[in-house]
């Protein structure tokens, strides 16, 4: 399995602990010098925590893992397409790259509904690769959401 959908697969492992506490399905990772060094899902209900995302307490992980607020260098692996909150802190965090598997064509901040990740009037970019594992992410959420509805 290539290195990207190793690590896209541990954001779904974690993206269904989201679902099976009746969280909506978003998993994070974030990888460096090729560990990784943070893992999370959405928390919201549980904290009562609207910033709680999954990719939030994983940018939090990852800022005490390597004891300092730049995750330079970094990697963050994503079930669905960030929103602007996270994707903001990613920029803030200086994280290099982020991998997201399925847009999110109603508050994706990474290209669909904005492009908060490389706005050049912002101080960094980060750079972006969607599309990994898609399908199985898509999938997720769907069947996550179709369950709500019965």
């Amino acid at each position: 399995m290539r290195k990207h959908e190793f690590y896209m697969q541990e954001a779904l492992r974690e993206a269904k602990k989201a679902s099976d506490m009746d969280e909506v399905p978003v998993g994070a990772v974030i990888v460096h010098n090729g560990s990784i060094i943070a893992r999370a899902h959405n928390q919201i209900k549980l904290l009562k925590d609207p910033t709680a995302h999954a990719e939030m307490i994983a940018i939090t992980q990852a800022a005490n893992h390597l004891q300092n607020e730049r995750l330079i260098g970094a990697s963050i692996y994503v079930t669905i397409e960030p929103c602007s909150m996270c994707a903001g802190a990613m920029v803030l965090a200086r994280i290099k790259e982020l991998f997201y598997a399925a847009d999110d064509p109603k508050a994706g901040a990474c290209g669909s509904v904005v492009d908060i990740a490389n706005n050049k009037k912002l101080n960094h970019r980060v750079k972006v690769k969607k599309g990994v594992l898609a399908e199985e992410s898509s999938a997720l959420m769907k069947e996550f959401f179709r369950k709500k509805r019965k």
